[in-house]
């Protein structure tokens, strides 16, 4: 078949032609967005879940659904070790140039104050070249979201952001990626504006997407975290969902899948987006002609994998150090054998079990697993266990042997 025509795009939060099973996410927004616009209470929303199910390709298109409403949006995305002050500043700018207030007094107020926020990321007596400012021409306002102390810059800063959009009748919405490598002091702050801005019914959320253990790292700032965010977990399709993220792009090139190369697709994806993307280029490109069939499927099957040992799994594997690769091993067998006993493949494992499958003490294990979880390799939902933020790593692991 014809691989310019080809429509699937396996590529890190780049949106798949066809958006399956996230219909009810995207109408929940709609009406989030209407609801802060008019005044009414609503919680930020929260969304979690394995890499490769489509955590940021839904974060982007929410946003866009913002977008449309005419609200003023900005995107950041976490890392570990860096501060919430930069990044937050330039999304914020964003969001205020979006919002299209024609007040240029109160415009340039916000901005002063967005300015004096970012400036103290740089710390008292910088250097000019040192200091940073998203673009920002207005003069700094002194004694406005600057006292250093992260949590009560950003409440102001966000009460004044919000002022500015409940003056022209829109909300404002931040949208944090990985939001659970942010610090604990940022994660802190964030909680406690969330909290403020929900008494105060400003209109502006915070729309966070992260890995499953995200809700446990809000909790752990702030006990009142679980009443702050509405969270949502972002799981793998549906076969209905699964096979129209095959079959609609497909139709769009006037090609087609037959029931059994669906049924041997979803087999091979698991029903995870990212995957599906993977095999359908994969599929495309070595099948002869239309309809697509399991025998083309078995055939692109090697490719795909290929493919994403390499870019989606080894990435990965190649930033564990020699003894984090042993315990990434140790945790696949675990797994395996508990898979074996439940006939079902388990999601998370005892640390214990880990420790006892390498022969040697949970402690003297700890820097080990502590390194995996700050290399977003693995997670914690629960005390003792631990699992792979990767749907299908182990499998990859006990392949590659």
């Amino acid at each position: 078949m014809d691989p310019i025509r080809n429509p699937y795009a396996p590529g890190a939060g780049q949106r798949p032609p066809e958006l399956a099973g996230r219909d009810e996410q995207l109408a929940a927004f709609e009406v989030v967005l209407e609801r802060v616009a008019r005044g009414r209470p609503e919680r930020s929303l929260v969304l979690t879940g394995l890499r490769g199910v489509g955590k940021t390709v839904l974060l982007n298109a929410l946003r866009g659904a913002a977008v449309r409403k005419g609200w003023g949006t900005g995107k950041l995305e976490a890392r570990p070790g860096q501060g919430l002050r930069r990044p937050l500043s330039s999304a914020l700018h964003q969001a205020v140039r979006e919002l299209g207030h024609r007040d240029e007094e109160s415009v340039d107020h916000v901005l002063g104050v967005l300015k004096s926020f970012a400036h103290r990321d740089a710390g008292t007596g910088a250097r000019l070249k040192d200091q940073w400012s998203p673009g920002i021409d207005a003069p700094a306002v002194r004694g406005r979201a600057d006292s250093g102390d992260v949590e009560i810059d950003l409440v102001e800063l966000l009460a004044d952001v919000g002022g500015l959009a409940a003056d022209v009748g829109k909300g404002v919405a931040v949208f944090i990626d990985e939001m659970q490598d942010l610090g604990v002091d940022d994660v802190s702050a964030l909680c406690a504006a969330c909290h403020e801005l929900s008494q105060s019914g400003l209109p502006v959320i915070v729309v966070g997407a992260g890995l499953p253990h995200l809700p446990a790292v809000l909790s752990a700032s702030k006990s009142y975290s679980e009443r702050l965010f509405r969270y949502q977990r972002i799981d793998r399709l549906g076969r209905d969902a699964a096979d129209r993220a095959l079959e609609a792009p497909a139709a769009e090139e006037d090609a087609a899948f037959e029931p059994d190369a669906l049924a041997a697709m979803y087999d091979a994806t698991g029903g995870y987006p990212y995957f599906i993307q993977a095999y359908g280029k994969a599929v495309w490109d070595l099948a002869p002609r239309s309809p697509i069939t399991a025998a083309d499927v078995a055939v692109a099957a090697p490719e795909a994998e290929s493919e994403l040992a390499v870019g989606f799994f080894g990435s990965r594997y190649e930033r564990a150090t020699p003894g984090e690769r042993d315990y990434l091993m140790a945790m696949a067998d675990v797994a395996a054998a508990g898979a074996a006993d439940a006939g079902v493949e388990g999601d998370a494992v005892l640390s214990a079990d880990v420790a006892a499958a390498l022969g040697k003490k949970p402690q003297s294990l700890s820097p080990a697993r502590d390194s995996l979880l700050k290399k977003g390799l693995v997670y914690s939902g629960e005390r003792g266990r631990i699992a792979f933020t990767v749907p299908h790593f182990g499998r990859y692991l006990r392949e590659r042997g």
